[in-house]
């Protein structure tokens, strides 16, 4: 991470840590580490592989290409949501590079059979986007917080263009690799396996999915638990106790806590949650 580092918050030539050395690097922080993944690709194309790459960007200091802030500048328009051009200018060139990967991919000759996942590890921050029509933003207990996207592509399975409403969650990658990979679990671990649902035939067995979140975040969040279960995710603040119920498929901005009006199905995913944590 360029800010972790001395004179290193900087997106351009930034200084890295690379393999336990301190380097200053010329160019685009986010164009530096595509360069280097695709050099991975490059030096495994003749053997399995895994790459991990949680780009550094869009992070905070809020710094792009000039002249891709320039072309966003002038897309801004009075009543937009979105406004901010030198976050959309970092969106941009993560793209490109997502791009460069796959076009990596190809060349080395693994593009088809090559499983490929792009998602996020949190909402956006209120700072440098709008995350509407969620609630709220990065570190925070409901939906704009934790709703991120989720593409994936797996060669001969997944249906080009298709979609999947049923909510997933990350601790699902590992599982869903080792079955991909036809290795057999030798142990119970968190998440389960999505393959049925990129197959688009059949359904996970789970009948919710759970956050914990025990620290503070800066102007958005405290210390609080939430579940999500059918269409009803709850949340409970662990300063008080308190507890909020929404139905984030009629009420995606969650704008109408239900659990005074439902108080047995608050109580219902109260208890799942218990349940859950006991086994």
């Amino acid at each position: 991470q360029p800010s972790d580092l001395p004179g290193g918050s900087n997106y351009l030539d930034p200084v890295l840590m690379h393999n336990g050395r301190i380097e200053r690097y010329k160019g685009y922080c986010t164009d530096v580490f595509t360069s280097e993944a695709i050099r991975f690709i490059e030096e495994n194309r003749r053997r399995p592989f895994l790459l991990y790459f949680p780009n550094y960007g869009v992070h905070a200091p809020r710094q792009a290409k000039p002249e891709l802030i320039a072309k966003y500048q002038r897309k801004v328009r009075p009543g937009m949501k979105q406004t901010n051009a030198s976050y959309a200018a970092m969106i941009d060139s993560l793209d490109q590079g997502v791009g460069k990967l796959v076009d990596a991919l190809k060349r080395a000759g693994v593009y088809d059979r090559t499983v490929f996942i792009v998602t996020s590890d949190n909402g956006g921050s209120f700072a440098s986007t709008s995350n509407h029509p969620l609630r709220s933003q990065k570190g925070s207990a409901y939906e704009g917080g934790v709703r991120v996207p989720l593409i994936v592509r797996l060669p001969g399975v997944t249906k080009p263009a298709s979609t999947c409403a049923t909510p997933v969650i990350g601790v699902d990658f590992f599982p869903t690799l080792l079955e991909i990979a036809g290795v057999k679990r030798r142990a119970k671990v968190d998440g389960e396996s999505i393959v049925p649902l990129l197959r688009g035939k059949g359904r996970l067995r789970r009948d919710a999915i759970y956050w914990h979140y025990p620290h503070y975040h800066a102007g958005s969040a405290s210390p609080h638990s939430a579940i999500r279960s059918g269409d009803f995710r709850l949340v409970e603040f662990q300063e008080d106790g308190r507890c909020e119920l929404y139905n984030v498929e009629s009420d995606i901005g969650e704008s109408r806590d239900l659990a005074g009006q439902m108080p047995d199905k608050a109580g219902e995913q109260t208890e799942l949650a218990r349940f859950s944590s006991e086994e």
